[in-house]
């Protein structure tokens, strides 16, 4: 794979190994792309249930915008246990790990690697491992993007839905309404019947479906993150995510009032939450380079790329038909001094307000585009 450098610096072929972990909590497979810019953190994605590497992260990765990070940035994909292309069915008894455990299992994949810190680019299930993983070793991960999180066990109510549905939908149906939406499924058939179509081959033909049911239901089994907002003037060494977080999720996906809730529970000085307008559960494969760029501003954000290193990505976007709506994005702001008041600005904001996530503000943003 060759990239595109800038004018000033030569084309590189990054080292790409593929090769298979060994953990306290089983093998997971891992993609490793290293660069020459050792110095700066590991960006290391973690898919959703259903999915792999490839199928959830390709798209955005491959997307040209993206090169201008990968050539900076190391890369670590991990794929959790027997979730990988052509992977063989895991053994009889086989007790498939908790997603604590999996997360646990990430400081392994880090010394492997010989990473010393990383930021986690996170989907679905992925978000909530590597949420789980900064939470219990802050000192690992620099940043996070955590797409569709949701922070909440399943309630009975949930639980009793998702046997019902066991029972009367298949696997791949059942892996594409936690994808997309269990109330909209039929309206994101008819708008996305090409990506949907997509997606129901690869669970099918490409995945192991017995390895990807016991994923589900692990993760169907979560326990709560339990994080909670610091409030300025009370307690503040609560447990909460003490890196730079940005939260994605698209407004017709089925997370998002459990990102919103996610959002209300993160400290608002180092919290992002982006909306993408007319987005489903698949952002970063449905509208990838609006993904990119809020990416890029907030890893700017954090002081790892400088402002001319933005200069050719500015001027695709703001001549990009396809992303008209990043000129004047609305901004809702809000503060939370306590549980039952809330104050609510609304501004014109462009991208660039995703790169304050790093720097020491008094409210939480929310941006859509």
């Amino acid at each position: 794979m060759v990239l595109e450098e800038n004018d000033c610096d030569s084309v590189f072929n990054p080292q790409i190994t593929e090769e298979h972990v060994e953990t306290q909590y089983g093998n997971v497979h891992c993609i490793m792309t290293r660069t020459l810019k050792a110095n700066h953190p590991a960006i290391l994605t973690f898919h959703d249930v259903g999915l792999n590497h490839k199928s959830c992260f390709e798209t955005l990765f491959n997307h040209q915008d993206m090169h201008e990070i990968i050539r900076h940035f190391p890369v670590c994909h991990v794929e959790a246990p027997g979730q990988h292309e052509a992977a063989k069915t895991l053994p009889a008894g086989h007790t498939y790990p908790t997603m604590d455990q999996l997360s646990e299992a990430l400081p392994s994949v880090l010394k492997h690697f010989g990473l010393r810190s990383v930021i986690g680019l996170g989907v679905g299930a992925g978000a909530y491992i590597l949420a789980r993983f900064a939470l219990n070793h802050p000192d690992l991960v620099d940043g996070l993007v955590l797409i569709n999180i949701n922070p909440s066990a399943e309630g009975l109510m949930d639980t009793f839905a998702t046997k019902i549905t066991g029972w009367t939908q298949t696997l791949p149906d059942t892996i594409i309404a936690h994808l997309t939406s269990v109330s909209n499924l039929q309206d994101e058939i008819l708008t996305n019947h090409d990506l949907i179509a997509t997606y129901r081959h690869h669970i099918t033909t490409t995945m192991n479906q017995a390895n990807v049911s016991q994923f589900f239901c692990s993760y169907n089994h979560r326990n709560a993150l339990e994080v909670e907002r610091p409030i300025p003037g009370g307690n503040i060494n609560v447990r909460t995510l003490k890196c730079s977080t940005l939260l994605i999720v698209g407004d017709h996906s089925p997370a998002v009032d459990a990102v919103v809730d996610c959002n209300s529970k993160l400290n608002p000085t180092k919290t992002t939450l982006l909306k993408m307008a007319d987005c489903g559960g698949l952002p970063q494969v449905d509208q990838p380079a609006k993904v990119i760029e809020a990416f890029k501003y907030f890893i700017q954000g954090m002081g790892y790329l400088s402002s001319a290193s933005m200069t050719r990505l500015r001027s695709r976007t703001t001549s990009s038909s396809s992303l008209m709506s990043l000129d004047g994005p609305r901004s809702r702001a809000h503060t939370n001094d306590n549980d039952e008041k809330r104050v609510r600005s609304h501004t014109d904001v462009s991208m660039d307000s995703i790169s304050s996530v790093n720097q020491s503000v008094s409210k939480a943003t929310e941006v859509a585009c």
